[in-house]
C-alpha cells in the first residue's frame, strides 16, 4: 500500500501582494476616496485592456522591455513565432495614450480621464516596490495645448485624496524641466540632459557623489559644477525660489519660461497647508517624455522612502500612435505601495474584516427563515449591510462572531406580531426597538467606509 502523497506547500509568488480582508476593506475604501476626488474634477473613468502589444509599450523608450512581463500560451504550438507580442502593462500612460488615439474622434477635448487598475513590472521586489500593483492615475490631453491651470490642479487634488485617505504628513515636489533645461543651457553645457539625470540623483547620492559624476563623466569645471549644485539645492515652499535663481547669474529664455511656469503653480497653490508643497530646483522624474511641470509625492518622515506619487508635463506622447499634436499633463498616484509602507510601520487600525453594519440573531429554537429574511431585505432596502447568522445558535456565539468581523449592530428579532424587534450596539451596549422598514444605521457606523484608518497612537505629526 502507497503512502498518502503529502500535499503540495501554498507559495505567493514574491511581489505579489495578498492583503487579508480587513486590509482589502480600507484599500477600497481608498479607491473610493480617490475616484470621489477625480470625478468631483470633472475626470471620467477609464479602464484599459491589462494586455498591450509589446512593440505599442516599448514605444514609450527607455529600457521598459527589462520590465515587462510577456503573455504567452503554456503549450504553444511548435511553429508559433518565439518572440513575445504580447506583455502585461507595466504603467497606464502608455495604455492611455494608445487607447486615445484610437479613440480620437469620439473623445472631447481636453479629455480629462482617471484609471484605477493593477499595473505588472518584472523587477525585483523590495520594499516600496511590487510586481503587482495598483496605480490611480489622472491625465489631462488637450489639442496644441494644455492650459498651465491644470499644472496647478493635480497637486491639489493628490493633497485632498491624501489628506482625506488619513496619510501622515506629506509633501509635493514640484520643478519645472524647462527651468533646469534652460538654466544648463545658459551655463552652456553641451548636454544638459545628462547633466539633469545626473543632478537628479542628489538625494541618493549627495552633493560631493553629484560633483564627482559632473567631473567625471562630463568633465564640467569647477565653476559650472558650484552653479549645478547652487541650483539643485534651491528649495522654497512659496514662490521666492525665483528670486534665488536669478541671483544665481544665468540667463536664458527658455529658464525664463520655465520660471514663470514653476512660479504661476506655486502661487496657485498657496493656500494648501504651509509646507505641503515645495519647489525643488533638483527632481527631473522621467527623462524620456517630462517636458514642462514634474512633481514627486514625498512622506515627510520617510524621506528616504520610494515616491508616492509622481508625474508632469509632457508634449506629445500620443504622437507615437497619432499625427496630431496632443500634449498633457498628470499624475500616477502608488496605492500599494503607500497602502504596504503603512502597514509595514503599523499605523493602519485595522478593525473589521467585514462591510457588514447590522447582524441578524437566528434564536436556536428556530424562527421563521421566511421572517429573517424579510428583516433582512426591508433592511437593505434602506441601504443597511445585513447579514443574517447562517444557523441557530446561543446569543453569545452570535455575538462574539459579531465583535469578531467588526460588525456594530445586532438585531434580535420579535417572533411574536405584537412586540418590536430590538436592535443593540455593540459599543454602547444600547438596545432599543426598532422598525426594520425604516431604520438606518447612522452615519459614523455606517459600513467600513467611516471607520478610523490611521492609528491615533501611532499617527505621525501633522503639517
Amino acid at each position: 500500500m502507497s503512502a498518502a502523497k503529502s500535499p503540495k506547500t501554498p507559495q505567493r509568488i514574491s511581489g505579489f501582494p495578498e492583503w487579508l480582508p480587513e486590509q482589502r476593506i480600507i484599500e477600497l475604501q481608498w479607491e473610493d476616496i480617490i475616484r470621489h476626488h477625480y470625478e468631483s474634477y470633472g475626470y471620467t473613468p477609464l479602464q484599459t485592456s491589462v494586455m498591450e502589444e509589446v512593440s505599442t509599450l516599448c514605444s514609450k523608450g527607455g529600457d521598459v522591455d527589462n520590465e515587462i512581463f510577456s503573455v504567452g500560451r503554456l503549450n504553444g504550438s511548435e511553429d508559433s513565432d518565439k518572440d513575445a507580442k504580447i506583455a502585461l502593462h507595466f504603467d497606464l500612460t502608455v495604455p492611455m495614450a494608445r487607447y486615445v488615439a484610437q479613440n480620437y474622434n469620439e473623445l472631447q477635448f481636453p479629455f480629462k480621464r482617471y484609471q484605477i487598475q493593477k499595473s505588472y513590472r518584472g523587477e525585483r521586489a523590495q520594499q516600496g516596490r511590487y510586481r503587482e500593483f495598483t496605480q490611480a492615475d489622472i491625465d489631462v490631453l488637450d489639442r496644441d495645448d494644455v492650459s498651465i491651470e491644470f499644472d496647478a490642479e493635480l497637486p491639489r487634488i493628490a493633497h485632498k485624496i491624501l489628506t482625506d485617505m488619513g496619510l501622515p504628513s506629506t509633501v509635493t515636489h514640484i520643478n519645472n524641466r524647462k527651468l533646469m533645461q534652460g538654466f544648463y543651457a545658459g551655463l552652456e553645457i553641451s548636454e544638459p540632459m545628462l547633466a539633469i539625470q545626473i543632478v537628479d540623483k542628489i538625494d541618493k547620492i549627495g552633493p560631493d557623489g553629484v560633483r564627482d559624476s559632473l567631473k567625471t563623466q562630463m568633465g564640467l569645471s569647477d565653476r559650472v559644477i558650484d552653479s549645478c549644485l547652487k541650483l539643485a539645492q534651491i528649495k522654497s515652499t512659496d514662490a521666492s525660489f525665483a528670486f534665488q535663481v536669478a541671483a544665481l547669474g544665468v540667463t536664458n529664455d527658455t529658464l525664463t519660461e520655465g520660471l514663470d511656469e514653476l512660479s504661476y503653480v506655486i502661487s496657485s497653490l498657496e493656500d494648501l497647508p504651509q509646507g505641503s508643497i515645495m519647489a525643488n530646483m533638483a527632481i527631473a522624474r522621467g527623462l524620456n517624455y517630462y517636458t514642462g511641470t514634474v512633481y514627486e509625492g514625498k512622506f515627510r518622515d520617510y524621506p528616504d522612502f520610494a515616491t508616492i506619487y509622481g508625474g508632469g508635463r509632457y508634449d506629445n506622447l500620443v504622437g507615437i500612435f497619432h499625427k496630431q499634436s496632443l500634449p498633457g499633463v498628470g499624475i500616477s498616484i502608488g496605492l500599494t505601495r503607500i497602502f504596504g509602507k503603512l502597514l509595514e510601520e503599523g499605523l493602519i487600525n485595522v478593525k473589521e474584516s467585514s462591510p457588514t453594519n447590522i447582524l441578524v440573531v437566528r434564536y436556536q429554537d428556530g424562527a421563521d427563515p421566511k421572517l429573517l429574511t424579510q428583516i433582512a431585505e426591508n433592511l437593505r432596502a434602506n441601504g443597511n449591510n445585513v447579514e443574517v447568522y447562517h444557523q441557530g445558535a446561543k446569543i453569545q456565539k452570535q455575538i462574539k462572531y459579531a465583535l469578531a468581523k467588526g460588525i456594530p449592530y445586532v438585531l434580535f428579532p420579535s417572533t411574536n406580531p405584537e412586540h418590536s424587534h430590538e436592535i443593540k450596539n455593540l459599543s454602547t451596549r444600547e438596545q432599543r426597538p426598532v422598525d426594520p422598514a425604516t431604520w438606518v444605521v447612522p452615519e459614523e457606523n455606517r459600513g467600513y467606509s467611516s471607520r478610523i484608518l490611521i492609528s491615533p497612537a501611532r499617527a505621525l505629526k501633522p503639517f
